[in-house]
């Protein structure tokens, strides 16, 4: 049998660069499993140049063309694997480009995973499908009758968060319960965002399920929770390895009917937002038991520390079956 190409693409040159290239390898490792595909590893450098393992430099060309410029090489790819958080992968871009290319590839398309990254037009969504999110407002620039909306909306809900519309891993996400703070964080994250959302900050525990395909179903698993010790799940209480926050692949004490609730909205959010092979939605339950999407994850971490890969695992589905069976029926 003739061994299929596969094209493992990631970095991307942002802000989550070097987390991209610890999941490709996590990735890589299942796919070497498998043992029947030839897997091509290109990483988008920060200067936006495609380098092969060796460092060498290659071009994707029309028509699914690898081309490694130093061998002067093309090889026909059959699949690609878009190994990115943020930019160019969670934002739609490269699956435009794979698109245009007619190359089968892992996850959303385009216009879904350029939905999700933009948390403003993820709530509108929510807000459109009676899907429960936190309250919140946006604001697109900064003047006086923003200035006085965003104070107002603090006087009300007392704690707030204020965040960049498109940023993953709570980068230019800002934490306010102050009006002495709250002008500073709005120009703080609209210089990462054309646009910025203020929403309501809920209290309560923060939970995450992962949702799939997986033999013709779309799967949520049981909710996983994130415990950080300061209540604020920042860049590094995720990557640092001195982060204190506990990660439990299936969370603990929840009630039955809230497990219910939760897996009915996340495949809910799946299936209407077009949502294609796996995701990762987080939610909130608040100290009063009501529940919240918070937001939607279109290519989640596959880091060790990672949640997606173990609530699949310990929902009994083989992550390295699961990429199989994809890539295999794609290629099809």
């Amino acid at each position: 049998m003739n061994k299929k190409n596969i094209l493992l693409i990631c970095g991307g040159g942002a802000s989550e660069h070097e987390i991209s290239l610890i999941s490709a390898k996590y990735i890589k490792s299942q796919l070497e499993k498998i043992n029947k595909y030839n897997i091509f590893y290109v990483e988008m450098t920060k200067d936006g140049t495609r380098k092969d393992e060796r460092g060498c430099v290659v071009e994707l060309r029309k028509g699914g063309i690898l081309f490694e410029a130093q061998i002067q090489k093309e090889t026909q790819l059959h699949f690609a694997i878009p190994c990115f958080h943020g930019p160019p992968g969670e934002t739609g871009q490269i699956q435009s480009v794979f698109e245009m290319m007619k190359l089968a590839y892992l996850g959303c398309g385009p216009e879904a995973s350029a939905l999700c990254f933009n948390k403003i037009s993820t709530k509108l969504w929510f807000n459109a499908l009676n899907i429960p999110n936190s309250p919140f407002l946006f604001i697109d620039q900064i003047n006086n009758e923003n200035k006085l909306k965003s104070e107002n909306f603090l006087e009300t809900e007392k704690k707030i968060f204020v965040k960049s519309s498109s940023q993953g891993s709570s980068l230019g996400c800002y934490f306010v319960k102050n009006k002495s703070d709250l002008e500073m964080a709005i120009k703080h994250a609209f210089e990462l965002s054309p646009y910025v959302l203020i929403e309501k900050c809920i209290e309560g525990r923060e939970l995450e399920m992962a949702v799939y395909e997986y033999e013709g179903k779309v799967i949520a698993t049981n909710p996983g929770e994130i415990i950080a010790p300061n209540q604020f799940y920042d860049f590094d209480q995720k990557y640092s390895k001195t982060s204190k926050a506990i990660t439990n692949v299936e969370a603990k004490g929840l009630e039955t009917k809230d497990i219910i609730i939760m897996k009915e909205l996340a495949i809910k959010a799946f299936t209407s937002l077009k949502l294609r092979h796996l995701s990762r939605i987080d939610f909130f339950l608040n100290q009063n038991g009501s529940i919240y999407i918070n937001e939607i994850n279109t290519f989640p971490g596959m880091t060790p520390i990672s949640m997606f890969p173990k609530m699949m695992e310990s929902n009994e589905h083989n992550f390295t079956k699961f990429l199989e069976s994809i890539i295999d029926n794609n290629i099809e």
